[in-house]
């Protein structure tokens, strides 16, 4: 007798393939009983059942390794689990090197690999082709090997998720298409399908290639695009020995999946074909391959033939042009949907089936308890907003994204499409004193500036010796003279209301409840005492507040607010005012001075102290005088209604003149942070940390009562850390980026998470956490790039450690 179709479920997930199964069934594990899985046509359709199936672990991001890690360990035991063999093979992967530069890139991967406890062997040309033995190799540098690589079958691995989902209790519903998503308020209540339509408290799109559809019938738009990507297949030859490991040649631009007496060739060429078109993919059309791109695939095929001479004598068995999913950035979209409740996602997978064994693990953790167990910023669907989500945008960074997806991640690589999208009032002045710009956001800002006051490309290269005359030029105007920033792209909200104080002083740590003009310095922790936002707040008035935040945090950080204040009685209004005022950073040792030209206002250091805010006029026009520095400098950061700060501008750079006042950009900021241990959100401090590992206890406000993390905070700083944040100063001007190994003994104990030269001490500096039980070690070491060199731990900053420079 045929099932009746359900009316209610507590978890609905939609898509029938890799990842959908994956998180169905990592649910069920969990406990979770009354889970449904739709899927509009039959399991596998869409992306997955025509996947290579290549599954590599190592990521740029140490999280993101971890997550792929985890792929690989649910792997490892599936078979066991389910009784379903997912056609795992961890026969190792090789990734070559054509070049001394893209050798350097694989040396920073080695030695990131070591600070994380990752398994990444270095191998000679010989000893690459001992292993694959097909390969020429007289132009190869050298070669990486990761050993518990490997591949797996798509279609295989999708049915063994399926079976374990239904053995802990799941139900799976083939050829049922969801055709709505109603909403009450913020969450949705229904899914309605073809074939009925199903209750819920909670929805999961992994409807892969129609995922963008799927966020629109819940009114959402999720910046999840399509693109052709293609592989072929070769004809069958007893030369291919079985077990050798999965090969990528990035310098080619194409990878090798092993298969049995053949092999699999695609790659990533620089010029792919969107398939999506404003409305999506049709819904009908889940086994669709698209006729083969011969001229695209030569320029795979070429490169390949001249590393495996054995592809010349070899037949094309079949060509695969298949559509997959990709994101603006090449990286996946997860998590909670801002603007819905109950509404997940997990979708834009370009390397889904490596990435889902880990990628349901961690969705399921989010739904259940609230967070995916470990940071994953870097996928976070909160990265994104309305600007990248457009069809316009999505198309050009989706096809740019998939370009670069084996490009050499120069430090500071910027992408080219989509660009001049938001600018500030100061864009086109700063364009013409040589800005070179970058974008983030959608917001162009400026890098840095050439002497000249032209702009040329910024140089390729993992060396820093070429920024002594931009970064170098403008650090040293910042520590000895006094410059100007256009940091216009600030998020800011107001947060206002009768309940304003009381909200925000349950939401930050630090105390927020001073006189109007009072500001501070604080984060924002979950429960658990881990750091989820860091910003900075400014008391306006009795029932308002300002708080700042970076360019890319907006979304995220919006969010984290908004549902707090979901769960909090209280009367409060947040309004994004970022495109009500620009931002025009003053600072430097001689900023008061040209300050007090432009001004009338008091602004002495009796006038207006460390860390308050304050109405001024500059000239005529009006603006916010915010005391504070992110450089370790005297300065201001001064909030201007749009429509002034062209003049502001002037007006400052008149007043500065005198003083050979200079305009910097966002790489000497990053180079004068370091010096000042002065962290960034996303790279030294997550919610995997807490401010005591962070060393910013010192933020925390303890008398002013209960606030959120206040318990878990108490009891950590009760127990102690097993990890604190440093600062080490290399002996030898290595060029370091964050990722570097830091050694004790000749043993890797943690990795950097910022890196910089610090121009002022003469330096290259590492920030990174220590386990306790080394901060009184001696000697350290800090790989880059494969060269060691001894390091010295800094106590407390390495410029200015007595803020003498800020308080005066």
């Amino acid at each position: 007798m045929k099932t009746p179709f359900p009316t209610a479920a507590r978890i609905v997930v939609i898509g029938g393939g890799v990842i959908g199964t994956s998180i169905a069934f990592h649910l069920a594990k969990a406990g979770e009983k009354d889970v449904v899985l739709l899927e509009k046509a039959q399991m596998t359709d869409g992306a997955t059942w025509h996947a290579a199936g290549l599954v590599g672990q190592f990521r740029s991001h140490q999280n993101l390794t971890a997550l792929m890690r985890d792929s690989v360990a649910v792997f490892d035991n599936l078979e066991a689990e389910t009784g379903q063999a997912p056609g795992w093979r961890k026969v190792g992967s090789i990734r070559l090197a054509a070049s001394h530069d893209r050798w350097k890139e694989l040396l920073r991967s080695h030695t990131a690999a070591l600070g994380t406890g990752v398994e990444l062997q270095q191998l000679a040309p010989s000893e690459a082709r001992n292993m694959f033995p097909l390969m020429e190799i007289s132009d190869l540098v050298g070669a990486l090997y990761m050993p518990t690589d490997g591949h797996i079958d798509p279609y295989s691995l999708t049915q063994a998720f399926a079976k374990g989902f239904r053995m802990h209790g799941g139900r799976i519903i083939e050829g049922a298409r969801v055709t709505d998503l109603p909403r009450d308020g913020k969450r949705i209540t229904h899914v309605v399908t073809d074939h009925g339509t199903i209750a819920t408290e909670c929805v999961v799109n992994a409807a892969g290639l129609w995922a963008r559809q799927v966020g629109r019938l819940a009114g959402v738009e999720i910046p999840a695009g399509v693109v052709e990507h293609q592989y072929l297949v070769t004809e069958k030859t007893d030369d291919i020995s079985d077990g050798i490991p999965a090969l990528r040649d990035p310098d080619g631009n194409f990878y090798v999946k092993p298969e049995p007496g053949a092999l699999a060739i695609g790659g990533w060429e620089r010029q792919t074909k969107p398939c999506f078109a404003q409305d999506g993919l049709p819904w009908n059309i889940e086994r669709h391959l698209f006729d083969a791109n011969m001229d695209r695939l030569e320029e795979i095929f070429e490169p390949a033939a001249r590393r495996i001479p054995i592809l010349n004598e070899l037949g094309l068995r079949t060509v695969v042009n298949g559509p997959i999913p990709i994101s603006p950035d090449g990286e996946p979209i997860m998590g909670l949907v801002p603007g819905i409740d109950n509404f997940y996602a997990a979708c834009g997978f370009t390397s889904g089936i490596a990435a889902s064994g880990g990628a349901g693990k961690a969705m399921a953790n989010w739904i259940v308890e609230g967070d995916p167990g470990l940071d994953l910023w870097p996928f976070d669907i909160r990265r994104f907003g309305a600007l990248q989500s457009g069809h316009a945008f999505l198309h050009d960074r989706a096809v740019e994204s998939y370009s670069k997806y084996y490009a050499i991640p120069w430090p500071g690589d910027e992408m080219q499409s989509a660009r001049g999208v938001r600018r500030s009032p100061l864009y086109s002045t700063l364009n013409e004193a040589g800005a070179v710009f970058g974008s983030k956001f959608g917001w162009e800002r400026a890098n840095w500036f050439a002497p000249s006051g032209n702009s040329p490309p910024s140089r390729d290269s993992f060396d820093r010796d070429h920024e002594i005359e931009t970064i170098g030029r403008e650090h040293r105007a910042a520590r000895e003279g006094v410059v100007l920033i256009d940091q216009s792209s600030f998020t800011k909200f107001e947060i206002s209301g009768p309940d304003a104080e009381r909200f925000m002083q349950y939401l930050c740590v630090a105390n927020v409840g001073g006189n109007p003009g009072s500001a501070a310095y604080t984060q924002l922790c979950n429960a658990r005492g881990g750091i989820e936002a860091d910003v900075t707040v400014v008391r306006r008035t009795e029932n308002c507040y300002w708080l700042i935040t970076g360019s890319g945090f907006g979304v995220r950080d919006r969010h984290w607010i908004e549902s707090n204040l979901a769960e909090f009685d209280a009367e409060v209004r947040i309004n994004d005012i970022s495109n009500a005022y620009g931002v025009i950073n003053l600072a430097g040792p001689l900023a008061r001075q040209v300050l007090e030209i432009a001004t009338d206002d008091d602004i002495s250091h009796e006038g207006q102290p460390f860390m308050t805010a304050k109405d001024i006029r500059i000239g005529y026009a009006p603006a916010v005088a915010f005391r504070i520095t992110y450089i370790g400098e005297l300065g201001w950061e001064l909030y201007i209604p749009i429509e002034y700060v062209s003049y502001v501008y002037e007006r400052l750079k008149e007043a500065g003149r005198e003083f050979d006042i200079t305009d910097i950009g966002y790489k000497a900021i990053d180079s004068l942070r370091v010096e000042k241990r002065y962290l960034a959100w996303g790279a030294d401090i997550t919610p995997d940390y807490n401010p005591f590992e962070a060393g910013l206890q010192f933020v925390i406000d303890w008398r002013k009562g209960d606030f959120l993390g206040s318990e878990a905070l108490a009891q950590i700083k009760q127990s102690g850390v097993a990890q604190k944040l440093v600062c080490l100063a290399l002996d030898d001007p290595l060029a370091v980026y964050g990722g570097e190994a830091i050694l004790v003994d000749n043993q890797p104990v943690a990795h950097a998470t910022s890196g910089n030269f610090g121009y002022s001490v003469a330096k290259s500096l590492v920030l990174g956490y220590l386990p306790v039980e080394h901060l009184d070690s001696t000697e350290f070491e800090v790989e880059a790039f494969g060269e060691r060199c001894t390091a010295r731990l800094i106590n407390g900053a390495a410029f200015d450690p007595k803020r003498a420079k800020i308080l005066c």
